[in-house]
């Protein structure tokens, strides 16, 4: 009985040629593996990641350069044109201007008259500024005309007499300068007090009334006063 022949055999059963491991670098005969085809892959895999990363990074890159480029566009259309200044117009005061006429000259004025005491007086008067004796002297003389209807200069002499009023000079003058009084009829009430009182004739009370050591109206008032006792 023969022995089956040793050694790889193919699927046939038949075994292969004796030299077939060495044409196939076999060392026992059997066919070589094949090295080298994972690392194929790997690389291939590899590439293609970076080949990724490459595309990714320059459209990146793209993106950026579009974003930098439109806000610079942006701001030059909205930057305002300078506008151009206007011509300026002359003004007044660079157009040359008319000689002004030679002004005549100022008339002296007349040199103030020295105030017065009585224009000073009045001035007082008009400004309100009455002292308070004067005042008083004007109330007291309306007084005297009202009630005892006695003449200017015996209301004067009354006001500064040492047994009357003692009033200043000055002050019975202004009183008797403002107050308001209707001399005559003054006058007229006096005659006829003497005349029904003391029952005195019209020439003794046109004495009396003028005379100065009565009731000192004048020539005049004492005259009106006679001619009008019977009316």
């Amino acid at each position: 009985m023969s022995q089956p022949p040793s050694g790889p055999q193919n699927y046939n059963g038949a075994p292969y040629p004796h030299d077939y491991g060495q044409q196939y670098g076999g060392s026992n005969g059997a066919p070589p593996k094949k090295k080298g085809g994972c690392l194929k892959i790997l690389g291939i895999i590899v590439g293609l990641i970076l080949l990724f990363i490459v595309l990714a990074a320059a459209c990146s890159a793209l993106g950026s350069n579009s974003d930098d480029q439109q806000p610079a566009a942006q701001t030059t259309d909205s930057t305002p044109a300078a506008e151009t200044p206007a011509p300026a117009e002359p003004s007044e005061a660079a157009m040359p201007s008319e000689p002004a006429a030679p002004s005549e000259p100022a008339a002296p004025s007349a040199p103030a008259a020295p105030e017065t005491p009585e224009a000073s007086e009045a001035a007082n008067n008009a400004a309100g500024n009455v002292p308070r004796e004067y005042s008083s002297a004007l109330n007291k003389a309306e007084s005297y005309s009202r009630t005892m209807h006695m003449s200017k200069a015996g209301i004067y002499d009354q006001l500064t007499s040492e047994y009357g009023e003692k009033f200043s000079p000055e002050a019975a003058q202004y009183a008797v300068d403002n107050m308001t009084a209707d001399w005559n009829a003054n006058a007229l009430a006096k005659a006829k007090s003497y005349q029904d009182t003391m029952n005195m004739s019209p020439a003794a009370i046109q004495d009396q009334l003028t005379s100065e050591y009565g009731e000192q109206f004048t020539p005049e008032q004492a005259a009106y006063a006679v001619a009008n006792l019977n009316k």
